[in-house]
Protein backbone atom coordinates (compact mmCIF):
# COMPACT_ATOMS: atom_id res chain seq x y z
CA UNK A 1 0.00 0.00 0.00
CA UNK A 2 2.89 2.36 0.74
CA UNK A 3 4.39 1.60 -2.66
CA UNK A 4 1.14 2.31 -4.40
CA UNK A 5 0.71 5.63 -2.59
CA UNK A 6 4.33 6.58 -3.30
CA UNK A 7 4.03 5.69 -7.00
CA UNK A 8 0.79 7.68 -7.28
CA UNK A 9 2.45 10.64 -5.57
CA UNK A 10 5.43 10.47 -7.94
CA UNK A 11 3.08 10.21 -10.94
CA UNK A 12 1.07 13.23 -9.79
CA UNK A 13 4.32 15.14 -9.22
CA UNK A 14 5.55 14.36 -12.74
CA UNK A 15 2.23 15.41 -14.24
CA UNK A 16 2.29 18.67 -12.28
CA UNK A 17 5.82 19.31 -13.49
CA UNK A 18 4.72 18.79 -17.08
CA UNK A 19 1.74 21.11 -16.67
CA UNK A 20 3.38 24.01 -14.83
CA UNK A 21 7.09 23.99 -15.63
CA UNK A 22 7.76 22.33 -18.98
CA UNK A 23 7.59 24.20 -22.27
CA UNK A 24 4.46 22.23 -23.31
CA UNK A 25 2.42 23.38 -20.34
CA UNK A 26 0.74 26.55 -19.17
CA UNK A 27 3.28 28.88 -20.78
CA UNK A 28 2.57 27.34 -24.20
CA UNK A 29 -1.17 27.76 -23.68
CA UNK A 30 -0.69 31.43 -22.77
CA UNK A 31 1.52 31.97 -25.81
CA UNK A 32 -1.04 30.31 -28.09
CA UNK A 33 -3.89 32.40 -26.64
CA UNK A 34 -1.91 35.58 -27.31
CA UNK A 35 -1.21 34.41 -30.87
CA UNK A 36 -4.91 33.68 -31.44
CA UNK A 37 -5.87 37.14 -30.14
CA UNK A 38 -3.30 38.79 -32.42
CA UNK A 39 -4.53 36.78 -35.40
CA UNK A 40 -8.16 37.70 -34.69
CA UNK A 41 -7.19 41.36 -34.56
CA UNK A 42 -5.33 41.04 -37.86
CA UNK A 43 -8.29 39.20 -39.41
CA UNK A 44 -10.63 42.01 -38.32
CA UNK A 45 -8.36 44.63 -39.88
CA UNK A 46 -8.06 42.65 -43.12
CA UNK A 47 -11.81 42.02 -43.19
CA UNK A 48 -12.46 45.76 -42.97
CA UNK A 49 -9.99 46.38 -45.81
CA UNK A 50 -11.73 43.70 -47.89
CA UNK A 51 -15.12 45.36 -47.33
CA UNK A 52 -13.71 48.72 -48.43
CA UNK A 53 -12.20 47.19 -51.56
CA UNK A 54 -15.44 45.36 -52.37
CA UNK A 55 -17.37 48.63 -52.04
CA UNK A 56 -14.89 50.37 -54.33
CA UNK A 57 -15.17 47.57 -56.92
CA UNK A 58 -18.97 47.82 -56.74
CA UNK A 59 -18.80 51.59 -57.27
CA UNK A 60 -16.42 51.23 -60.20
CA UNK A 61 -18.60 48.61 -61.86
CA UNK A 62 -21.96 50.32 -61.33
CA UNK A 63 -21.43 54.05 -60.97
CA UNK A 64 -19.70 56.68 -63.03
CA UNK A 65 -18.84 58.98 -60.12
CA UNK A 66 -16.12 56.70 -58.75
CA UNK A 67 -14.77 56.09 -62.24
CA UNK A 68 -14.63 59.84 -62.94
CA UNK A 69 -12.94 60.54 -59.63
CA UNK A 70 -10.28 57.92 -60.28
CA UNK A 71 -9.67 59.22 -63.82
CA UNK A 72 -9.26 62.76 -62.49
CA UNK A 73 -6.92 61.91 -59.63
CA UNK A 74 -4.77 59.20 -61.19
CA UNK A 75 -4.79 60.07 -64.90
CA UNK A 76 -5.29 63.84 -64.77
CA UNK A 77 -8.29 63.73 -67.09
CA UNK A 78 -10.85 66.53 -67.39
CA UNK A 79 -14.43 66.52 -68.62
CA UNK A 80 -15.48 67.77 -72.06
CA UNK A 81 -17.39 70.75 -70.63
CA UNK A 82 -14.67 71.73 -68.16
CA UNK A 83 -11.73 74.15 -68.39
CA UNK A 84 -8.36 73.21 -66.96
CA UNK A 85 -6.49 75.82 -64.93
CA UNK A 86 -3.01 75.26 -63.57
CA UNK A 87 -2.15 77.39 -60.55
CA UNK A 88 1.55 78.15 -60.25
CA UNK A 89 2.80 79.51 -56.92
CA UNK A 90 4.09 83.08 -57.03
CA UNK A 91 7.84 83.35 -57.51
CA UNK A 92 8.35 79.90 -59.00
CA UNK A 93 9.95 79.73 -62.40
CA UNK A 94 8.09 77.95 -65.19
CA UNK A 95 9.39 74.47 -65.84
CA UNK A 96 8.71 74.65 -69.58
CA UNK A 97 11.72 75.64 -71.68
CA UNK A 98 11.25 77.94 -74.69
CA UNK A 99 11.25 76.15 -78.05
CA UNK A 100 14.54 75.92 -79.88
CA UNK A 101 15.07 76.49 -83.60
CA UNK A 102 15.16 72.75 -84.32
CA UNK A 103 11.80 72.29 -82.67
CA UNK A 104 10.22 75.06 -84.82
CA UNK A 105 10.98 73.40 -88.17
Amino acid sequence: MKWLAASLLVTVGLLQYRIWISHDGVSEVARLRAAVAAQRSENGRLGERDRELAAEVHDLKNGLAALEERARSELGMIGSNETYFQVVPRGSAPSVEPPTETAQR
